[in-house]
């Protein structure tokens, strides 16, 4: 899931080399992902009214519910 998200998060960005995905895991065993890109590529990653971040949360959600997962995306400064 991690790689996908990093993945699809430097298709969509200007500066792949700045795209930084840290993965942590809660004791429930919710995935956390935390997506960080460069500042100027912020506006691109969350899209007009978070359109492109809903799509990518639909698209990491797919990918955990196929491992049995739950898993959560943070967009960080």
């Amino acid at each position: 899931m991690r790689e996908l998200l990093e993945y699809l998060a430097q298709s969509l960005v200007d500066d792949p080399d700045a795209v930084r995905v840290d993965e942590f895991t809660e004791d429930d065993g919710t995935v956390v992902l935390e997506l960080a890109v460069g500042d100027d590529d912020y506006g691109k990653v969350i899209g007009r009214n978070g359109r492109t971040a809903k799509a990518l949360r639909a698209v990491v959600k797919a990918a955990a519910v196929h491992e049995d997962r739950r898993v959560l995306i943070d967009i960080v400064d």
